[in-house]
């Protein structure tokens, strides 16, 4: 619409659309505001959030009122969770009755979980480092290695002398204490983090450190089988019904020495997940984002690409993409590996990505530029995004492509990209209702097993009080919907996470 209007003596043409007519009109003409208009405009603002557009039943309405009094009760208290460190927020979470109802929520897939943090470290120490053959080394920068053998390691560059943890243990009076030390290395978790990590480069030195150390464990190949089974439980138990996991594919070993390679780890996670399933029929299944670090040389990437197209042809139902993983601020960007990224186009082939990209507040670097990069190499999903409100164009190339970005926003807050989650650059992203996935990334090193943590995170933190039953829905159905999985098996899939999630309501309606 073209209005004229005379303001201070000037003659004015302006030219307004739709219900910005009425904001126009408004301010220049100095009008009341019309309380009809103002509210037409507050409903369409709400609609364009996610889960604006779901349409709640009268029993998701009742629940929905229950959960904003919660929220509110929440947001009015002096210790705020999301506002809070989380490692010192988690017992506070873990009070809330909004975390205990999301324990409930069936929460679809968890699409981002790096597969050497799968698994609660308790367990890798209480029962993995309790097994027979189990070797430990001290580390000159005050790290442990962990090795299975059947006779004494030989000494390595890091690791001059070998212990068998049996024999140690045995000398121990009490081994808690021992058993302690090794969770902190397994683990980022302290009482006092903003001591303990003042910066970004001193979290990641750990974050990378604690990777190696559980590495030795991980990779023994009947370690490897329980570790998988164990994970699926964990996320099982916290109702989720199917699992991306981004995995290097590491070379496992046996007692004796004999090393495995990526075919046998592929077909052990296959006979895992076909074991895990048949004992839980309600379970999807796992694929994996096959990945390599962002430190190799753009040959060795190259190689890397050819053997996912490889691995996925003979694969299929178990490998989903290739993806490029470490710290985005000191590693190399996407672009420098666009030769060998380009290589299955250039070869008439398919590889999906999946790129991490954007997890940086380096805004303007060459690392930053990795979010619009992603998307000319064609990402299927973003890993994290964090920058991604900052880049207008990318964030409107990535939502006109349904580009769903996976959301972490417990592990952006630990690697210290954020302090208060009430500032994460994501609530812009949900306020308009970009395409998002709820996601963990590393559960052993930061504590939050399962998908409720980060849930509640993300519902109670970065979706204040605009968040609602209906923000939860679409963010748990877009979980399947995003998802590499096949078509039929995504609807398949929806299908089965829809009983669950009306079983949910009708079990919590009172």
């Amino acid at each position: 619409m073209v209005i004229s209007v005379r303001k201070g003596g000037e003659l004015r043409v302006l030219t307004c659309w739709g219900p910005l007519f009425l904001l126009c009109f408004g301010v220049v003409c100095n009008a009341a505001p019309d309380p009809s208009q103002r509210d037409s405009l507050m409903r369409q603002e709400t609609s364009r959030q996610i889960g604006g557009k779901v349409t709640l039943t009268a029993a998701e309405m009742k629940l929905d009122a229950r959960l904003r009094g919660m929220k509110e009760h929440e947001m009015s208290l002096p210790s705020f969770p999301p506002a809070i460190h989380f490692f010192k927020a988690k017992p506070l979470i873990e009070k809330s009755p909004i975390f205990t109802l999301l324990q409930k929520m069936p929460k679809g897939g968890a699409l981002h979980i790096h597969s050497s943090t799968l698994v609660g470290v308790d367990w890798l120490v209480r029962n993995v480092t309790y097994r027979h053959h189990c070797y430990i080394c001290f580390t000159r920068d005050q790290s442990v290695r962990f090795v299975f053998s059947t006779g004494h390691p030989w000494p390595t560059w890091d690791c001059f002398y070998w212990y068998l943890l049996e024999t140690l243990r045995a000398e121990m009076g009490d081994p808690a204490p021992f058993d302690n030390s090794l969770i902190q290395n397994l683990t980022l978790f302290t009482e006092d983090p903003d001591v303990a990590y003042p910066s970004q480069d001193v979290v990641w030195e750990k974050f990378e450190k604690a990777f190696v150390v559980a590495s030795g464990l991980i990779t023994h190949a009947p370690v490897l089988r329980d570790y998988l089974y164990k994970g699926l439980e964990e996320l099982h138990r916290d109702n989720i019904m199917y699992l991306e996991l981004r995995s290097g594919l590491a070379r496992t070993y046996e007692l004796d020495g004999s090393v495995h390679d990526k075919v046998w780890y592929l077909k052990t996670i296959q006979e895992v997940t076909q074991k895990f399933v048949k004992d839980h029929p309600d379970f999807l299944g796992t694929r994996i984002i096959i990945t390599v670090h962002r430190t190799l040389s753009v040959s060795r990437v190259k190689a890397a690409v050819m053997d996912a197209i490889q691995m996925q042809r003979d694969f299929p139902n178990v490998v989903a993409g290739f993806d490029l993983v470490g710290r985005e601020d000191s590693g190399r960007n996407l672009w420098y590996f666009r030769d060998a990224l380009l290589l299955p186009a250039n070869l008439g082939l398919v590889l999906p990505y999946f790129f991490h990209a954007g997890e940086t507040d380096e805004e303007g670097t060459d690392v930053d530029e990795n979010i619009l990069d992603a998307l000319l190499l064609n990402t299927t999903r973003i890993g994290h995004g964090y920058a991604l409100p900052h880049h207008p164009l990318a964030k409107e190339l990535s939502r006109a492509g349904n580009v769903a970005v996976e959301l972490c926003p417990i592990s952006n807050q630990v690697l210290k990209l954020v302090s208060d989650l009430r500032n994460h650059p994501a609530a812009v992203l949900m306020s308009e209702g970009h395409p998002l996935v709820i996601s963990s990334d590393d559960p052993s090193l930061f504590g939050n097993a399962g998908l409720s943590y980060d849930f509640y995170q993300a519902f109670v933190g970065i979706g204040g009080l605009k968040a609602n039953l209906g923000t939860l829905k679409e963010l748990a159905a877009n979980s399947i919907k995003y998802s590499s999985l096949p078509p039929h098996l995504k609807d398949a899939g929806l299908v089965l996470w829809g009983k669950k999630w009306d079983m949910f309501i009708s079990t919590n309606v009172y």
